[in-house]
């Protein structure tokens, strides 16, 4: 292997996962634990995101995200109230970690994933798929099952049921 290989190896040690994670779901659960088999440490960034107007606080996502992962060897979960590739830059991450779970978020997926490499050119977005199981889970489906008082234990982590 050469030098310049290993340089781009060692550069992908270090992984920032963000979203809302409003709440932290199965299908987040998923990405989180494949991004944690790639990485030796994975960021879980949440983000404020008040214009998004989330069911949950802030401090109540962060503590979720906590829970939820608190087991996962290297995973550690921040909030922020930045631009993604401000945080990236000031942990000194080069690669973002975005899940994908259908052609319909591939779109919007690409398009941040070009948005953040101008802002950084150093920055890599590496886009990861839930197992089938957990295709169609997403925190909007959750929010609507809470707010009409459905079922929506089987969705999120154990932890997080526990928090709320």
């Amino acid at each position: 292997m050469n030098k310049e290989n290993k340089e781009q190896i060692s550069s992908y040690k270090s992984a920032i996962y963000s979203g809302t994670f409003d709440p932290i779901t199965n299908g987040h659960m998923d990405i989180i634990k494949r991004a944690a088999n790639i990485f030796d440490e994975v960021i879980i960034a949440v983000a404020k995101s008040e214009r998004k107007k989330p069911m949950f606080s802030h401090e109540k996502r962060v503590q979720f995200a906590k829970e939820a992962t608190k087991n996962i060897t290297g995973v550690k979960v921040v909030g922020f109230d930045t631009l993604l590739v401000d945080l990236a830059t000031s942990l000194n991450i080069t690669t973002i970690i975005r899940g994908l779970r259908a052609v319909s978020d591939f779109e919007y997926e690409l398009q941040m994933g070009y948005a953040n490499s101008s802002i950084n050119k150093t920055i890599e977005t590496l886009y990861l798929m839930p197992t089938l199981e957990n295709a169609f889970v997403s925190s909007t489906i959750v929010r609507e099952i809470i707010l009409f008082k459905g079922k929506f234990q089987h969705l999120v982590p154990k932890e997080v049921i526990e928090c709320m």
